[in-house]
């Protein structure tokens, strides 16, 4: 039986880990933390998973409130996995001692906020304990068909040669609901020193769907190589920021970023890059608030030399998860091989074909998938499971140093980006 340490859970995430019961993690959790509302938000949320009617938890939070959590955790350490998703600036660091301490480290993304903060993933990846990405979306069924598909040469084929082959869209909202309520962040979050800027944010889930859809096509695994970078803000108005985070005003520590009542935040990026022979690209956009009805939206579009095959949602999907397969031609044999793939169960899970369009073909999985917030719990069972098969997971260490090198890139080549917007907001005042 394991015990889960929370340390300072300043971001939602923490509590999602806790979303279903595991019969591998005891129900006793350990939280250190300073006293304050991003705590009290993370017992909330743990108490709503206790208290709801359909597969109620049954977690004890035992608190310990300090000025110097990380020291106490480590003195005390009550448990022996420790999840950690807050606050991102020093975060490498605090996987370090805690990895240096001998515990197992399930952290959220990012990991890596400034270029120095390689060097302690480095030696964080270097053996055991374990230190591990909260990573949902190889947990995700229709991101599973989309990767499974594409290692099917009779439907996918090979990659496009021409630029890009892989391209992969995401728009995320600040304001927004979590388990059915409205969502509150913390003020930090705004400030890209903390929570990281855009290039290392989205796009840390974006190359780990990159490096997993090339390695299902069976090609080595290369790291990836940065081509060109590009970051820009968002603006807040502060009506949305109040909402969003409970404070009445912008706090002294956003004012390099306000302008005239309105935040730029810097969490906006386009990368261009290669994996191998692979050439991908992605961009991700934060917006201040969900429209009437909407949704956060993304696209994955994979160009093969037999079909295009895509992974989308937003509005018109109804803003569920769809896979589409469109063939390069229209002699009949990819649509026939793709439904003898389906009804053979080459994509892992049962499923069916269905044409939506001229050319345009949907795979519709028959199991169901309960979410992403669902997936949270499903990447704290794999962990316990790598855990205790005692096997070092040496292609997913190799994954992640490799593309945390290439996002300590990004980040070090859009870092004008940022001092050209703390300058300007400056000059503004």
């Amino acid at each position: 039986m394991h015990t889960l340490l929370f340390l300072e859970p300043g971001h939602f995430h923490a509590a999602l880990t806790l979303r279903m019961a595991n019969p591998r993690v005891g129900d006793d959790v350990f939280v250190y933390a300073r006293d304050g509302a991003e705590l009290r938000d993370f017992l909330a949320l743990v108490e709503r998973f206790n208290q709801r009617v359909e597969q109620p938890t049954a977690w004890r939070p035992r608190v310990t409130t300090s000025d110097d959590p990380l020291a106490r955790l480590i003195e005390e350490r009550p448990g022996d996995i420790v999840v950690l998703a807050g606050r991102n600036g020093g975060k490498a660091r605090t996987i370090r001692r805690l990895h240096a301490a001998g515990l197992h480290v399930l952290a959220d993304k990012p990991w890596l906020v400034e270029p120095d903060d390689l060097d302690h993933l480095r030696v964080s990846l270097a053996g055991w304990p374990l230190v591990m990405e909260i990573m949902t979306g190889r947990h995700d069924t229709h991101a599973r068909v989309c990767q499974a598909l594409v290692g099917v040469r009779e439907v996918f084929g090979d990659f496009r040669a021409q630029a890009p082959a892989l391209d992969q869209q995401s728009v995320h909202h600040l304001e927004k609901l979590v388990d059915g309520m409205p969502l509150r962040r913390p003020w930090w979050f705004f400030d890209v020193r903390v929570q990281g800027s855009g290039p290392v944010d989205i796009p840390t889930h974006l190359v780990d769907q990159a490096q997993w859809l090339v390695e299902g096509a069976g090609l080595p695994l290369h790291a990836p190589q940065l081509l060109r970078a590009q970051a820009w803000p968002t603006p807040v108005p502060v009506g949305a920021f109040c909402r969003i985070t409970g404070e009445r005003a912008f706090p002294p520590g956003l004012r390099p970023f306000v302008s005239d009542d309105v935040l730029e935040y810097l969490g906006n990026a386009e990368l261009l890059y290669r994996i191998g022979e692979v050439t991908a690209q992605l961009a991700t956009r934060w917006d201040a608030s969900l429209p009437a009805g909407g949704a956060d939206a993304h696209r994955t579009l994979v160009h093969g030399t037999r079909a295009d095959i895509s992974l989308e949602q937003g509005a018109h999907t109804g803003h569920r998860r769809r896979v589409f397969v469109r063939p390069g031609h229209d002699d009949g044999s990819v649509a026939k091989a793709l439904t003898d793939v389906v009804a053979g169960g080459r994509i892992g899970v049962s499923g069916r074909v269905e044409t939506v369009g001229p050319g345009l073909y949907e795979v519709i999985p028959t199991e169901i998938d309960t979410g992403h917030e669902s997936h949270f719990a499903r990447v704290l069972d794999d962990f316990v499971s790598t855990i205790e098969e005692r096997r070092w997971p040496v292609a997913r260490a190799e994954r992640t140093r490799a593309k945390y090198t290439f996002l300590a890139e990004a980040v070090a080549r859009t870092r004008a980006d940022h001092v050209m917007l703390t300058r300007s907001q400056e000059s503004s005042r």
